[in-house]
């Protein structure tokens, strides 16, 4: 039997599709919005992930790390990176009863290849995405943030400002991706008045680590299994955690080869086993998470709400939970790997309606901006 989707007047249907520094597949959040800019609600109707290949992961994680390719490489895995976004999306609506028509529009990040602002690639082709779905598509969203000066990053505050801020609660929203970002939302306070930075690693130094070493497995430490095995080596995390980016106060963004490359560097010198190096790895996110925290929140949280891949490695998050309470956002109804996705389709509305998508508290932007680009639906009528 078909779902029915009961409509607001104003409602329209958002789907909102990223995939993640972490580059493992793309994530889409099928999400009801009703009501326009600081007055916007969403309601998450369905959720669905298509992992990248193996090979796709490989070259993504090749360019990411500056390794040289040719330029028809950049241009083909454009092309295979958006039509798994359009799959993704199109299975996504098969699965909840819905369709094309549906869409008042995708709002797709793309995949980051590059993040130093102001320069920034997010890399898709959204011509061919809205010709595969069938619908208009905005894109590119860091970019307006970067030339108002701005680190194009975070971009999630807006939605985390709108669906989560509390009257009585401190709240952190944590997302645990390839790098880890969160917004600090003070009870009462105003949505200027929020903080929201990266704190550095999250999955990507184990992702890394993963894929070095078995460049045939599934590219990550399901439930942190060798992590659990391994010993911390504590040298290696001081002397990270000493490092400049974690002393330099928000508003600041960084991106995952900048973390490996600390983080090679930090162990080039001795040798050590794959699980004590994967146990290194939750340390140090699990420590910059916490010493962020501790260092440029104030008064501190009442509750932290942690999202994202970061969430099923049950090593980071025990080592997480011992100086401070963590829940996840599973908790709230919100399946935890569609929560970024849902805030980009928050955005993408934003965009549609001519509004701005950014938080220049948490960017560092000299202004507040529309974000994104739009590429019109391939379904048109012609008109006499």
């Amino acid at each position: 039997m078909p779902i029915i989707h009961q409509m607001e007047p104003d409602a329209r249907i958002i789907a909102g599709a990223m995939s993640g520094t972490s580059a493992d597949g793309v994530d889409v959040a099928l999400v009801r919005i009703s009501g326009r800019g600081m007055r916007m609600s969403a309601r998450l109707l369905g959720s669905h992930c298509r992992l990248f290949s193996n090979d796709l992961r490989e070259v993504i994680g090749q360019f990411r790390m500056g390794m040289p390719r040719p330029i028809a490489d950049l241009a083909a895995i454009g092309r295979e990176i958006s039509l798994c976004y359009a799959a993704a999306i199109n299975e996504a609506l098969l699965a909840a009863s819905l369709s094309a028509a549906d869409l008042a529009a995708v709002a797709a990040h793309g995949q980051t290849l590059y993040h130093n602002p102001p320069n920034t690639i997010q890399w898709l082709d959204p011509a061919l995405v809205a010709a595969e779905v069938g619908c208009t598509v905005v894109s590119d969203f860091r970019r307006a943030d970067c030339a108002a000066g701005g680190q194009g990053a975070p971009l999630v505050p807006l939605a985390d400002y709108l669906l989560f801020r509390d009257a009585t609660k401190n709240r952190v929203l944590l997302n645990i991706g390839g790098i880890a970002n969160l917004t600090y939302l003070r009870a009462g306070a105003e949505i200027d008045d929020l903080i929201a930075f990266d704190t550095g690693p999250g999955n990507c130094l184990s992702d890394h680590l993963m894929r070095r070493a078995r460049p045939d497995g599934a590219g990550w430490d399901e439930n942190g299994r060798l992590a659990a095995k391994g010993s911390v080596i504590d040298s290696v995390v001081e002397r990270i955690l000493r490092s400049a980016y974690f002393e330099t106060p928000p508003p600041k963004s960084t991106d995952g080869p900048a973390m490996i490359a600390l983080f090679e560097d930090a162990t080039k010198s001795e040798s050590h086993s794959l699980e004590n190096l994967l146990r290194t790895a939750c340390a140090i996110t699990a420590g910059s998470i916490q010493q962020s925290i501790r260092r440029f929140l104030h008064p501190p949280p009442d509750e932290i709400i942690a999202s994202g891949g970061g969430t099923l490695n049950k090593t980071l998050m025990e080592m997480l939970g011992r100086d401070m309470t963590v829940k996840t956002i599973d908790e709230l109804g919100i399946p935890s790997a569609a929560k970024e996705a849902m805030a980009f389709a928050m955005l993408g509305a934003m965009t549609l309606d001519g509004l701005p998508g950014n938080v220049p508290a948490a960017t560092g932007a000299r202004r507040k901006v529309v974000l994104g680009a739009t590429t019109p639906s391939p379904n048109f009528r012609d008109r006499d």
